[in-house]
């Protein structure tokens, strides 16, 4: 990088509306599609007894039974641990991706496909910082009502206490310290660094097709990137759903009674093949490509609007 770049860079990656942006964009989708993710991880985490039987038989079903038996804000359980880390989660993301394209670029200025991919594994990658503890974290919230359930329709008698987000947290850092917070690092880097890869050159293809706005700037309408950032995400959510299940597995906690634990990820993929058969690495699919649709939908569109410059002033 020449000095005249070096110069620029500072002008060119604004990170505190980069944050701000990402902030407003992640409590916004996060608090729209919560309920669904709840249902997502509850279906990858059921697993089929031997006669066949199965708590949820589908995703309506998830949401009817779930209601019923926790009510309107059972259905937000862990909301509040995405709501705090998605702020970080998402500008790391966003401007990551947009740093390592820059960096990436050859001498004529452009990308190829291969540097795309390779910008958006590299952004993926960076983010596993904050994911990893924010999804284990809200994965033990969120599958708390499921092992109750279980157990109460087994009549065990046991009680399953209601668990918090600093109990959890507390409990691992005593236990484990704080490579606790950290289990299953590996699965949620080989899916997020996965999704990344297909996701931001999905997304930069698609958003390059639609209209531009008529101030200059080169840059899509708002409702182009929505919807860039739809097709994008559902479609790239679908294609990394093995993993995502795989991930879900191995940062459960608490199981059921009667539930399988794995040693690690290629033990994971290969019980679960073995007991479930293939589809069950699709367990959540639909689920996920509701949830992450809109997500990164807003998330682009509001990344694109520019609400920090806004109201924070800077220029565009």
């Amino acid at each position: 990088m020449t000095a005249g770049n070096a110069s620029q860079a500072p002008q060119q990656f604004k990170l505190v509306p980069k944050i701000v942006n990402g902030g407003i964009a992640g409590i916004i989708g996060v608090t729209c599609v919560f309920p669904l993710d709840l249902v997502k991880t509850r279906l990858q985490n059921q697993q089929i007894g031997p006669n066949g039987e199965r708590m949820y038989n589908s995703m309506l079903d998830c949401f009817r039974k779930t209601y019923r038996a926790e009510g309107y804000f059972g259905m937000y359980r862990g909301s509040a641990v995405n709501i705090v880390l998605i702020t970080p989660e998402k500008a790391i993301k966003l401007a990551a991706n947009d740093f390592f394209r820059y960096q990436y670029q050859n001498k004529q200025g452009k990308l190829t496909l291969f540097r795309e991919m390779a910008a958006g594994g590299s952004a993926g990658f960076c983010q596993i910082i904050v994911t990893t503890p924010m999804e284990l974290l809200k994965i033990q919230l969120q599958d708390a009502g499921r092992v109750a359930a279980m157990a109460k329709a087994a009549g065990s008698g046991a009680e399953v206490p209601r668990v918090s987000a600093r109990q959890i947290t507390m409990d691992l850092l005593r236990t484990r310290g704080i490579t606790g917070l950290y289990r299953g690092t590996a699965a949620t880097m080989l899916r997020d660094v996965s999704f990344s890869c297909v996701y931001f050159p999905l997304f930069a293809h698609l958003n390059a097709l639609g209209p531009r706005k008529g101030d200059g700037s080169g840059e899509a309408v708002f409702w182009c990137s929505f919807l860039a950032g739809c097709a994008a995400g559902s479609l790239s959510a679908l294609a990394v759903n093995p993993f995502d299940v795989v991930k879900t597995r191995l940062q459960v906690i608490k199981k059921g009674e009667g539930e399988a634990a794995y040693k690690g990820i290629a033990d994971a993929f290969l019980n679960i093949m073995k007991n479930e058969g293939p589809k069950a690495f699709f367990k959540g699919g639909a689920c996920r490509m509701i949830v992450i649709a809109p997500l990164f939908g807003i998330a682009q569109m509001v990344y694109y609007f520019g609400v920090a410059e806004k109201l924070l002033g800077y220029p565009r």
